[in-house]
């Protein structure tokens, strides 16, 4: 299976307004940017992730073909383990084929919203998702 990581804007900026069915950013100019389109390979998890100071990446937005969902939380993005290795985040949309690394990344962005309503969201989105990989 593919999925998909995409770069959706500058944490501090885009966060607080980040809604399901978001399809621009706020740039560091003040300039709506539209997000580019997901890759059509992506049959997946669909990941939109965010760049807080410090250049820490993180999870904000998990999309599958049921729900849309905005973390409460986000999820600090740790290399090899939630997106497998050999992967450099970027502006341009990423492929991952590494499912074990996606399963990771959802766990962690479940366990991480446990107890508010995107970690029950979340949960439903592992449900599909470990069927779909048979785990």
């Amino acid at each position: 299976m593919r999925h998909a990581l995409l770069y959706i804007g500058a944490f501090e900026t885009n966060f607080p307004s980040l809604t399901p069915g978001t399809t621009s950013f706020t740039s560091t100019s003040g300039a709506a940017v539209p997000y580019p389109a997901w890759p059509a390979s992506a049959n997946g998890l669909r990941i939109g992730f965010m760049e807080k100071t410090g250049k820490n990446f993180v999870a904000v937005r998990f999309i599958d073909d049921v729900e849309d969902v905005v973390l409460q939380e986000e999820m600090v993005l740790i290399p090899g383990q939630h997106f497998g290795f050999g992967v450099r985040l970027s502006g341009e949309p990423i492929s991952i084929e590494d499912d074990t690394a996606i399963l990771q990344l959802v766990e962690d962005a479940t366990k991480k919203n446990a107890g508010n309503p995107s970690g029950e969201a979340m949960l439903r989105v592992r449900a599909r998702l470990k069927s779909r990989i048979g785990k």
